[in-house]
């Protein structure tokens, strides 16, 4: 299933990730990726690969063919910042 979600709040962000074309997270949705990372901010047990399998595939904005790994590890850093704002 493809992503429908409204991503322009992070769109800046996804613009600036690498570029990723293969592996598990082939197609999945960078900026899903990053607003769960960012979400999970203090996670107790979590397994990437299975966040990563979960996720829509991408749209055709910036996200398109970016790393989701590195998407949600920025977004995971990103909120833990923001939680200690």
């Amino acid at each position: 299933m493809a992503c429908n979600r409204n991503h322009t709040n992070v769109q800046n962000i996804m613009a600036n990730l690498p570029f990723d074309q293969g592996g598990r997270g082939r197609h999945k949705c960078a900026a899903c990726a990053y607003e769960q990372g960012y979400q999970l901010g203090f996670p107790e047990n979590f397994n990437i690969g299975d966040i990563i399998d979960n996720l829509d595939y991408s749209q055709a904005q910036n996200q398109r063919h970016k790393s989701p790994h590195a998407a949600f590890a920025l977004g995971f850093l990103n909120g833990v910042i923001d939680a200690y704002k």
